[in-house]
């Protein structure tokens, strides 16, 4: 009787350490309860206690900070799939506000860490997460300190189409945040961003259609613009398929 309980035992173990090791960071939060924000309406708030951790399920997040004389820096763009607030500790260092009506789910950093300790499969999950914030802070700080507005709105515009699926339409980028978002994340005015974007449809690089649309006409000479060029390969152009 004690060996059958023992094999039992054993086999819910072998079962328990299979559903872990199929498990992503996703996973923990499908659990919670979805929760709709309406767009320009803040999830976190900077300053606050970074009790929990987020999971954008739908729409797009921006996260920024407010410094000196209540200017805007936007330090990075989320869509679905992205969490937010892993690599914190004690309060929020930014206010993640809704871009567009976007659905989220949220799980007590208590409750991630645990499951992170437990599993075999989510503690490196997580630690290639943090490389991946870590790389794209390093990524942000070169183009605030090194390019000048046209390399940073193509690597821009570049990084986003790869990010996202293009619109059915042939060619078409999506562009859900405004050219004010745009200039608070890369460090320039309005104006700049409006005037450069003007700059290579005149050269018939990138044409803007409406007021959230972007067509892109030439691809290579865009990554050749951002100054990125050696981190794009012919089939990495191809995979964003915007030809």
């Amino acid at each position: 009787m004690l060996m059958q309980n023992n094999h039992a035992f054993d086999n819910a173990e072998k079962t328990l350490e299979g559903l872990h090791a199929g498990q992503s960071l996703s996973s923990l939060f499908v659990s919670s309860t979805a929760e709709v924000v309406a767009a320009g309406k803040a999830i976190c708030w900077e300053g606050d206690k970074a009790n929990h951790l987020f999971q954008v399920e739908e729409g797009v997040v921006r996260l920024h900070r407010i410094i000196g004389e209540g200017r805007r820096v936007i330090t990075a763009f989320h869509f679905a799939g992205d969490l937010i607030g892993a690599s914190l500790q004690n309060d929020f260092l930014f206010t993640a506000e809704a871009v567009t009506e976007c659905k989220i789910r949220r799980i007590s950093r208590k409750s991630f860490h645990e499951e992170v300790a437990r599993s075999n499969a989510l503690g490196p999950a997580y630690i290639s997460l943090l490389c991946q914030e870590a790389a794209a802070a390093h990524e942000q700080m070169v183009l605030l300190s090194k390019k000048n507005a046209e390399e940073r709105l193509c690597s821009f515009i570049v990084k986003l189409a790869s990010r996202r699926n293009p619109q059915p339409r042939q060619g078409l980028l999506r562009v859900p945040m405004n050219r004010q978002d745009i200039a608070d994340h890369l460090g320039l005015t309005i104006e700049t961003v409006s005037r450069t974007i003007t700059k290579l449809a005149a050269r018939n690089i990138v044409v803007p259609e409406g007021r959230h649309d972007l067509r892109i006409v030439n691809l290579a000479r865009l990554v050749q613009l951002s100054g990125d060029a050696d981190d794009f390969s012919e089939n990495s152009c191809h995979r964003v398929n915007l030809h």
